[in-house]
C-alpha cells in the first residue's frame, strides 16, 4: 500500500491522510518533496489545516505526481 496512489481526495470521506512518506528530500528544480510532494508552504500549514484544505494539497499532490 502507498498513499500517494491508493489515497482519492474526491470520494474519500473523513479525516485525510497524511501524504508523508518519510522520505524528506527537497526537489529544488520543482520546489517539491520527493516524497510526498508537497510545498514547503504546504508540508508547514499540512498540521492546521482544514480537511478541505488538505484535499485540496491532495489535489495538487497528484497532478504532480504525474506531471
Amino acid at each position: 500500500m502507498n498513499i500517494l496512489y491508493d489515497y482519492d481526495p474526491e470520494t474519500a470521506l473523513g479525516d485525510v491522510p497524511s501524504p508523508c512518506l518519510s522520505i524528506c528530500k527537497m526537489d529544488t528544480s520543482k520546489e517539491v518533496c520527493s516524497g510526498c510532494f508537497r510545498t514547503i508552504p504546504e508540508i508547514t500549514r499540512w498540521s492546521t489545516a482544514s480537511n478541505e484544505d488538505k484535499r485540496s494539497i491532495w489535489r495538487q499532490i497528484k497532478h504532480r505526481m504525474f506531471d
